[in-house]
C-alpha cells in the first residue's frame, strides 16, 4: 500500500482572499519504505538540534519559522537554512515521491471551487499514479492511503467518496467524458495533528517553498530561495503533468 501525507499553503478562499495561489503537496511512501522514511526525518531533526538547537519535538512550520524564531534569539538566515536543509534532505530519499497542485486564482470564475478543485486533481494523480506503477517500487496496481493534517474533513470525505462513485473525466480526444470512479484510494482520509507528525511538518515544508515558487515573500525574494522548490527535482512526480520540468499540476 502507498500512503499519500498531505499538506496545503495558501488561502483556499476565492473572493477577497489573501493570496493569488493555493498549493497542495502530498508525499508518497509505500508502506515498505515507511520506517526508513520515519528513521531518516528522526535523525534529520536530531542533527538540527546539534547543529542548531532545534528541539526535535518542536514542530516545523515553515511560514512560522520565515516570520518568526522557533526558539529565542534564532537569527532568520538559520531558520531558512533549515528549511533548505529539509528540503535538502527529502530529495536524498530515492523511496518517496512528490506532488504538487497549484491553483492560480486569478481569472477564475465566482463559482469556481478552490478548495475541492485543488484537491481533486491531487486525488487523481495519486490513483493514476498507482495504477500504473509509477511511485517508487512500482507496484503496479497497489492501493493507497491519505493522511492529511487538520483541515475540512467533512468536505474532503465527501470529495473522495464521490470520486469512487462517479468521476468523470474529460475526453483526451475532445468532447465528452468518461466515467472512471477511483478504486485504488481506500478509506476516507485520515487526520493527523501536524505537531505530532514530522510527516506532515515535512509536507508543510515542500508546499511552502511550491507556494513561494509562485508568490514569494520579500524575504524569500530578497534571498534567492524562490526556487527552493526545484531542490525537490530528483523526488518530484514528474508524471503528474508534462506541462513543466517540475510535475506541477498548474489549475
Amino acid at each position: 500500500m502507498y500512503i499519500m501525507y498531505v499538506d496545503e499553503s495558501g488561502d483556499s478562499g476565492l473572493n477577497g482572499s489573501p493570496t493569488q495561489y493555493f498549493s497542495l503537496t502530498g508525499i508518497t511512501v509505500h508502506e515498505s519504505r515507511w520506517r526508513d522514511l520515519h528513521q531518516q526525518l528522526v535523525a534529520f531533526r536530531k542533527t538540527m538540534k546539534t547543529v542548531h538547537g532545534l528541539p526535535t519535538r518542536l514542530e516545523i512550520h515553515a511560514s512560522e519559522y520565515i516570520r518568526s524564531p522557533p526558539i529565542y534569539g534564532m537569527a532568520k538566515h538559520v531558520r531558512l537554512s533549515i528549511l533548505r536543509q529539509y528540503l535538502d534532505e527529502l530529495a536524498k530519499m530515492n523511496f518517496i515521491s512528490i506532488t504538487g497542485v497549484v491553483v492560480d486564482k486569478h481569472g477564475k470564475p465566482p463559482e469556481y471551487d478552490v478548495f475541492t478543485s485543488a484537491w481533486q486533481a491531487l486525488f487523481q494523480r495519486f490513483e493514476n499514479t498507482i495504477k500504473y506503477g509509477n511511485f517508487p517500487g512500482a507496484h503496479r496496481g497497489d492501493k493507497g492511503m491519505l493522511i492529511v493534517d487538520n483541515t475540512d474533513g467533512r468536505k474532503l470525505q465527501r470529495l473522495v467518496r464521490k470520486m469512487s462513485a462517479y468521476n468523470p473525466i474529460p475526453s483526451r480526444f475532445g468532447g465528452g467524458f468518461r466515467d472512471i470512479p477511483i478504486i485504488r484510494v481506500i478509506e476516507d482520509p485520515n487526520y493527523r495533528d501536524s505537531s505530532q507528525s514530522y510527516f506532515i511538518q515535512s509536507c508543510d515544508v515542500c508546499a511552502y517553498f511550491l507556494q513561494q515558487k509562485h508568490a514569494p515573500c520579500s524575504y524569500v525574494k530578497k534571498n534567492s530561495a524562490r526556487h527552493y522548490y526545484n531542490r525537490l527535482s530528483p523526488v518530484l512526480n514528474t508524471r503528474a503533468s508534462q506541462a513543466n520540468g517540475l510535475g506541477i499540476v498548474q489549475l
